[in-house]
């Protein structure tokens, strides 16, 4: 998962190359056919750009990522002993102690115990084992 510096440095990169002006075009200063005489400069429509920019990037990008954490981390802090789960690397089993270190101990089979971290939890896994099955159609 990408961090959100390195959405941020691609966005001022865009955003860099969305004011270049290649030279000798109108508005570039190195021509004076240009509209004003030549002193071309940062008009409003590329404020307006920029500001769209701004807004795709926030809903498209950072409202998402923001929005699964927040899901993610209640989620975690909403489990208790005797749940069932399953990890990010598809091992199922049931919580059988909480433990003070953010880890659990998980019972595998009948007496087998491991322990593993909260974060190694599947939110999108555990919920699909513990949604109840569809009612089957009776004729």
């Amino acid at each position: 998962m990408k961090s959100i510096y390195s959405y941020l440095v691609s966005f001022a990169v865009a955003i860099s190359f969305t004011a270049c002006v290649p030279p000798g075009a109108p508005g570039s200063g190195g021509s004076s056919t240009g509209q004003n005489g030549g002193a071309g400069g940062f008009g409003g429509f590329q404020f307006i750009f920029l500001g769209l920019m701004i807004v795709v990037f926030w809903l498209f990008f950072i409202r998402p990522q923001a929005k699964k954490a927040k899901n993610q981390k209640n989620f975690i802090s909403g489990l208790q002993k005797g749940d069932k789960i399953v990890t990010i690397a598809g091992i199922h089993g049931t919580i059988n102690k909480i433990n003070e270190d953010n880890t659990l101990n998980l019972e595998v089979s009948p007496g087998s115990y491991i322990k593993i971290e909260k974060s190694a939890i599947s939110m999108d896994w555990t919920n699909a084992l513990n949604k109840p099955a569809p009612a089957a159609d009776k004729k």
